[in-house]
């Protein structure tokens, strides 16, 4: 079987993420880098393997995989490791909310691609992925408050742990303010398994 690569840029959450989960699971990869701001996920080539021309992608096992989320399921449920969705039913139904805030109500609406439409409509852009942050870290936060325990769900590391900690990174670059403290703490704890300390985007080979 050869080595999956991942299509991506180490800026990106959504990539970041995906690199998250491929090192929990313990598995080597290679790399292609898109500078996102430069278009380049928008060639033709690229644009063959993720027609939304957005990363990441994941060439593994003979197809090609996009959504982050989808990715990180594929690997929960074909690779040895952590398991990052519990097996109680209605546990993982909270454990994929949480992630679905970040992942879907609160990333995307402060994305380059958005972020290029509030600058054209004359907003400021900083501002508008702050207040999107803020807004969905408080929903996250009380939505995490019933488990205790080192991340969000406890003691173990979950779906939902690996899209808060990007989105920490996002929030620092846009000046965010108003991140509960436990996040900052999952934060912590998360940054201090390896898995997690190596997907730090200053430690890719694309880090620029």
């Amino acid at each position: 079987m050869s080595e999956p690569l991942l299509h991506g840029f180490f800026r990106s959450g959504a990539s970041y993420r995906v690199r998250i989960a491929l090192g929990l699971k313990g598995i080597a990869y290679g790399n292609v880098s898109y500078s996102l701001r430069d278009g380049a996920q928008r060639s033709p080539a690229y644009l063959a393997l993720n027609p939304q021309g957005l990363v990441p992608a994941l060439e593994i096992d003979g197809t090609v995989l996009t959504q982050s989320l989808a990715i990180i399921e594929y690997l929960d449920e074909t690779h040895d490791g952590p398991r990052l969705l519990p097996a109680d039913p209605i546990l993982r139904a909270h454990v994929r909310a949480a992630a679905q805030v970040i992942a879907i109500d609160t990333h995307p609406i402060q994305n380059l691609k958005v972020l290029g439409w509030v600058k054209a409509l004359g907003g400021d852009e900083s501002a508008w992925a702050a207040r999107v942050i803020e807004e969905g870290f408080a929903a996250f936060d009380a939505l995490i408050a019933p488990y205790a325990g080192r991340f969000c769900f406890g003691d173990t590391v979950t779906l939902a742990d690996v899209c808060l900690v990007p989105q920490l990174v996002n929030a620092r670059r846009f000046g965010a303010k108003d991140i509960p403290a436990r996040l900052l703490a999952i934060e912590e704890a998360c940054l201090a398994l390896p898995a997690f300390d190596a997907a730090r985007p200053e430690n890719q080979p694309d880090a620029v």
